[in-house]
């Protein structure tokens, strides 16, 4: 992840530096350019694309790896079946994009309550913070997943992250504290449970194992 001083601190310090104005015209004027552009994205951005906005920049995905695809499948498998039981929201999937103060992305999935998830319209195409997002990393997003989104979704509200890195086979889980993440576990074997949904609690090797993930949806569908 990326460190950076807290945001008071550089404050402080523009603050007490002669050259404020003149970082302040300039910060005016890209942050202008910068909103011209992504109004220039939303408008043209394809529904095919999986594309999204990061600072200033379109930023076009190419197609994922097969183990990326299958660990993000079985845990929309899981993630699904358990929402959707009992009403407990809406789990987006790979194209929904969610629109922050800066910047758009497209998760691989997300969740958001069944409060957020009424508010919905069929043909909305852009999305508030949820309260879960998973990315899974592959070396084109393995940057952005660590950096600018993990800062910007902390920044956010989103209560609770996982990043999965599916060739390592290892699952980290960050829990929101004073709009900071904190890592609360690291592993490749034991057992995940979510913060930010009550009672989905599923087995790390349900991301990469066929058969534990058949024997745990039984048991989030049973329970």
């Amino acid at each position: 992840m990326t460190t950076t001083l807290p945001e008071h601190a550089l404050i402080e310090a523009l603050l007490k530096s002669p050259r404020l104005p003149a970082v302040a015209e300039q910060i005016d004027a890209l942050l202008t350019d910068e909103a011209a552009q992504r109004a220039h994205f939303i408008d043209t951005v394809l529904e095919s694309e999986k594309a999204e906005f990061i600072n200033g920049e379109k930023i076009v995905h190419s197609p994922v790896k097969l183990r990326h695809y299958v660990v993000s499948k079985r845990l929309l498998v899981l993630l699904d079946a358990f929402v959707g039981k009992d009403g407990l929201g809406f789990v987006g999937h790979e194209k929904i994009m969610i629109s922050l103060t800066r910047n758009d992305y497209e998760p691989d999935l997300c969740f958001f309550d069944a409060a957020t998830a009424a508010t919905f319209q069929p043909d909305q195409m852009r999305f508030p913070a949820p309260a879960f997002v998973v990315e899974i990393l592959s070396a084109s997003t393995a940057a952005n997943d660590r950096g600018v989104k993990f800062d910007d979704y902390a920044a956010h509200g989103i209560a609770e992250y996982w990043i999965i890195d599916p060739d390592s086979e290892t699952v980290e889980q960050y829990r929101l504290t004073d709009l900071r993440y904190e890592l609360a576990i690291k592993a490749q074997t034991g057992e995940l449970r979510s913060f930010a949904i009550p009672g989905f609690v599923i087995p790390v090797r349900a991301l990469f194992e066929d058969e534990i993930n058949r024997d745990t949806l039984r048991q989030l569908l049973a329970t």
